[in-house]
This record gives structure tokens, C-alpha cells and sequence, in this order.
């Protein structure tokens, strides 16, 4: 390892010997994150706070609002220039392969590229607390909220297929910004949401009403085929206990048409500012360079860059890199 941490450090400083300095004046970065109310879209305004600090407003950061990941990664087909988007990385690997949704096989898949990771997908399944449900199987008969064209959506409805529910839950067609209201008003028995603890809209569904989150056993989790995870108890006002659930990796990723200067000074930024961002919200804190294995596609080559202090710890990064 003392080998390719030199060889890592050597790299390191190739690249920033040949970066100007300085990003030119406001370089703005467009950041399609997921729906207004989720965590990962306050991730995202976070993140663009933190960009500007980090940047001294060199780089704004201009979060919009998304449907979900498979709406960010097509739009890496056809957006030019500074496009950076969130998605996990088995999404992304689907689209470069043209499977699922993305069949009309896109060469532009190709060139999207790793950035840095964020936190990670959590699955909650919310109901209500007076709803009697405390398992996957008595959700048969109940009206349920997934949402639409999100991982949370689809992976809600692989989980209904697994566990046997494939048509015995009434899926509700209504917006999952709209879930806390109308679990309040007994229009859902229940909704599905990924995103990291502690959810946004799930503290907001906790506040109207009493809410209970249903675990995974662990066949259940072994079947999904992902991270087991647990949320612990008292994370959601009313939740005493804790509960077992699932998680996916999430990246951030822009394309090949990023230019080397501001894929740098926006993962650098990003490294730098990190812990100061997990001051203010728990989330961060989970995230580190051991993650960086899990992105499956390239690291775009100045996002390599931007801080040897944190990637010389993870081999994997500095064999498949600094080769």
C-alpha cells in the first residue's frame, strides 16, 4: 500500500500542477437532485451552500427539482456542459448497458462519470399507527404511496412482487410530495420513501400523525439483494424501536462535458466542506472514501484530484486510478 499511496500522491500532484487557479468568475453548475421535500433534495441545497463557501462563490451550484434518478440519468443523454445529477450507481451501470429504461442504448450513457458519493438510500416504509398494520403481509387490502419514476417507486414495487403482495396493494397515483397530508387525512394507509435518515418527509408525516416504519426480516432483506440497515429507535418521533430496512449507494456524477477546472474545484469543495455539513445534519457523516468503490463507472479525472489527503485511503481507488 506505502507504494501506491506514493504513486497516489505522485498523481495527486500531476494534476493539480497542470490546473489554473481558480474557477472563472460564478461558474454555475446545474445539480438535478430528487422531489422538493425529500432528503436528498436538502442535500442538495446544502451542498449548494457549501460548493459557494467552499469556492468562495467561484461555483454556484442551482439545485432543481427531479422526478427521481431515472429522469436524471436521461438527461445526461441530451444536456450539455455543467450537468451534475444524483443516482445510484446500479442505475447508472443499467443505462450504459441499455437496459430497463434506458433501451434506446444512448453512446452519451458512456460518458457520464463519478464525482463523489453522498449519503446513502434507505428505504422506509411508513403507515399509520392505528392502520393495524405491522408487517409486509398486512399490507394486502391497503392503499399505499410509492410515488413515481423514483427508486424509492421502484423498488417499493420489487419488494410487493418478493414478498407476494403483487396486486393486493392498491397503489395510490397521488405525488409522494403529497404523502404527509394524506396519510394525515386517511386517504393512504401507508407510503414508501429512499432517502437517508432522518427523511424530511417522513419527520413531516410523523408530526401530522402517528406513524410506525415496518422492518425487513432478514430473508427479506437477503432476498432484495441489498445493504442491510438499521434505523435506529427514536430517529422518528413515535418509532421507540429500531428498524431493519435496506440501502442502496448514491453518487453524484456529471459527464465528460464538464471541464477539468470545475470537476475539480467542486469535489474539492465537497471533501473540504464535508464535515462541516455533518455539523448541521447526521447524513454526512456517513460518508467516506471507502464508498468511492461502489460507483461502478470512471471517476472523472479531476474529481481524482481534488483531495489525495482522502483518497490514498482507499485502495481500490488508487489501483484502478493511479495505474
Amino acid at each position: 500500500m506505502a507504494a501506491k499511496t506514493i504513486a497516489a500522491w505522485a498523481g495527486a500532484a500531476a494534476i493539480l500542477a497542470g490546473l489554473a487557479v481558480g474557477a472563472s468568475a460564478e461558474e454555475r453548475i446545474a445539480y438535478k437532485s430528487a422531489k422538493s421535500g425529500t432528503s436528498y433534495y436538502q442535500m442538495g441545497v446544502e451542498l449548494a451552500n457549501a460548493v459557494k463557501a467552499g469556492t468562495d462563490g467561484e461555483a454556484i451550484l442551482t439545485v432543481e427539482e427531479s422526478q427521481g434518478s431515472v429522469q436524471n440519468v436521461m438527461e445526461a443523454a441530451v444536456r450539455p456542459g455543467n450537468y451534475v445529477f444524483t443516482a445510484p450507481p446500479a442505475l447508472v451501470k443499467t443505462a450504459q448497458e441499455g437496459g430497463g429504461d434506458f433501451a434506446d442504448g444512448s453512446d452519451r450513457y458512456g460518458e457520464i462519470r463519478s464525482l463523489f458519493p453522498i449519503p446513502s438510500l434507505t428505504m422506509h416504509f411508513v403507515v399509520r399507527e392505528d392502520s393495524g398494520i405491522e408487517s409486509f403481509a398486512d399490507l394486502e387490502g391497503k392503499t399505499f404511496l410509492i410515488g413515481k419514476g423514483s427508486f424509492g417507486a421502484s423498488e417499493a414495487e420489487k419488494y410487493f412482487k418478493l414478498f407476494g403482495l403483487e396486486g393486493k396493494v392498491e397503489i395510490s397515483d397521488a405525488e409522494l410530495n403529497a404523502a404527509g397530508p394524506a396519510l394525515k387525512d386517511g386517504q393512504i394507509d401507508g407510503f414508501a420513501t429512499a432517502g437517508s435518515w432522518p427523511a424530511p418527509n417522513v419527520i413531516e408525516a410523523a408530526a401530522g400523525t402517528g406513524i410506525r416504519l415496518l422492518s425487513l426480516s432478514e430473508e427479506q432483506v437477503a432476498e432484495t439483494g441489498r445493504t442491510r440497515i438499521v434505523i435506529p429507535a427514536g430517529t422518528y418521533p413515535g418509532v421507540e424501536a429500531d428498524t431493519v430496512t435496506t440501502s442502496l449507494a448514491v453518487f453524484a456524477y456529471a459527464t465528460t462535458d464538464m471541464d477539468e477546472e470545475t470537476a475539480y474545484q467542486l469535489t474539492k469543495a465537497y471533501w473540504e466542506q464535508k464535515e462541516k455539513m455533518a455539523e448541521s445534519n447526521a447524513w454526512w457523516q456517513g460518508v467516506g472514501a471507502e464508498m468511492l468503490e461502489n460507483g461502478f463507472t470512471q471517476l472523472h479525472p479531476q474529481a481524482a484530484g481534488s483531495d489525495p489527503h482522502v483518497y490514498v485511503e482507499s485502495a481500490a481507488f488508487v489501483a484502478g486510478f493511479f495505474q
